[in-house]
């Protein structure tokens, strides 16, 4: 989209991009930048034996989800509050990640190439926080929001999609040339960062209202749902990977792998047709039904081609679900405290999506049992969800989560211990006695 601009002399008129014609663009540039790491390190893991693969998939596991630690309590709130916006934090990782990727090309065969990969992935994921809360800047309405993740997301699928398969074969030759592709995806990227529009920022820590807003019933709602969806794209990930590789092959994984690449760009392209005539809420219900009823029908069939079909759908739901709990957060959250928000989320579901990938990781399943377990975790999260939604809906509390209650068992355990405890059971200060 273009809107016609009167130049400064007044004679003639000038075309500008809409904003978020220029994040889009910002983003594509990134994207490329991201697939040139992976293109330049891809290939160690899979070429490797079978205890040996084990290994190196941990050891990836443990560092996706190392970056993390980070983001929440440090970058999200610097993201809110530094000086020139989001904007200005994008360009800081594009250029950082640039420099990282110089020094990665002189270490690709020695230890030091870890702790670069490891502040590399801490300068994605900052950008990821700071493209997801600058997103309300760049849309008109709420009503936008749905589809403009969703068009962010089938950037990102798209240019991957096409870019992998070069850098993949150019990252075999040389890794270092692989890397120097995405140096300069970045250097193209900041000189785009820096047209896209000011936004707002947090002078101060959130307000008590502000942190209401956060904790929202909707908000938790739909985290815990993203939690439970993100959990079972790692399972099945890691489940389908050393599974199809004992009993059909590694080829085999790589036609799952697409079928999800492509269910995720199939679902960027649905949500906003979707968002069209369903709220944002209803949207995540049915993603989480439909995970619940593929993990079931595969586990009663079983093969080949189901697994294929799981991964189709499985990822097909997980973008939907993950679009609308993005317009859910961009919609509800305070505009200036957005970033804290998708950084502590996101930590959440990283941490699940790590979690989940780890059984499979020790140990393969049998592939019908694997699929058991999906459908299992899809349907217990698809009717916690409509459950809490209802209790929203006719102004009752949450019902209370198995980490609360688990908190607040231990809680009333160690007031016991203290004789903190009065006869009706509630956990209180020593003064109640007096």
């Amino acid at each position: 989209m273009r809107t016609n601009a009167v130049s400064r002399n007044g004679r003639r008129p000038v075309q500008t991009q809409s904003p978020f014609r220029r994040l889009a663009r910002t983003h594509a540039f990134i994207a490329i930048g991201d697939v040139a790491m992976y293109g330049a390190v891809a290939g160690e893991v899979l070429s490797l034996g079978p205890d040996a693969q084990r290994s190196a998939v941990l050891r990836y596991l443990i560092v996706s989800f190392a970056p993390f630690v980070v983001v929440a309590p440090l970058i999200g709130p610097t993201i809110d509050r530094i000086p020139g916006g989001r904007k200005m934090v994008m360009q800081i990782t594009a250029v950082v990640r640039g420099g990282l990727y110089v020094l990665m090309a002189f270490h690709t065969n020695d230890i030091l190439l870890y702790p670069l990969v490891f502040v590399a992935l801490v300068m994605q994921k900052t950008y990821a926080v700071s493209k997801s809360a600058i997103v309300p800047s760049v849309v008109r309405n709420d009503d936008e929001l749905v589809e403009a993740n969703s068009k962010l997301g089938l950037i990102s699928g798209l240019v991957g999609a096409l870019a992998i398969g070069p850098l993949l074969g150019l990252g075999h030759f040389s890794a270092a040339a692989a890397l120097m592709v995405g140096v300069a995806a970045f250097i193209v990227a900041t000189a785009s960062a820096r047209q896209l529009p000011g936004e707002a920022i947090a002078s101060k820590p959130p307000e008590r209202a502000e942190r209401e807003e956060l904790r929202s019933s909707g908000i938790v709602l739909a985290s815990a749902a993203m939690m439970s969806i993100r959990g079972v794209i790692g399972f099945l990930t890691f489940h389908l990977l050393f599974w199809l590789r004992e009993d059909y092959g590694l080829a085999q994984f790589g036609i799952a792998a697409g079928a999800s690449t492509l269910g995720s760009m199939g679902g960027n392209i649905v949500a906003p047709r979707l968002r069209r005539a369903l709220r944002e809420e209803v949207m995540l219900t049915i993603a989480l039904t439909v995970i619940a009823g593929a993990g079931i029908f595969a586990a009663l069939t079983g093969g080949l081609g189901t697994a294929i079909v799981v991964a189709f759908v499985a990822n097909f739901s997980a973008a939907i679900s993950r679009l609308a709990f993005d317009s859910i957060v961009q919609r509800d959250a305070p505009d200036a405290n957005q970033g804290r928000a998708f950084a502590r989320y996101e930590t959440r579901f990283q941490l699940s999506w790590v979690l989940a990938g780890l059984p499979p990781v020790f140990f393969t399943l049998p592939g019908q049992v694997g699929f058991l377990v999906v459908g299992l975790v899809g349907s217990f999260a698809a009717a916690s969800y409509l459950i809490g939604s209802r209790a929203v809906r006719s102004g009752k509390p949450l019902p209370m989560s198995l980490t609360q209650r688990a908190r607040k068992g231990l809680e009333t355990t160690v007031a016991k211990r203290r004789g903190n405890t009065p006869p009706n059971g509630n956990t209180r200060p020593k003064t109640w006695r007096k």
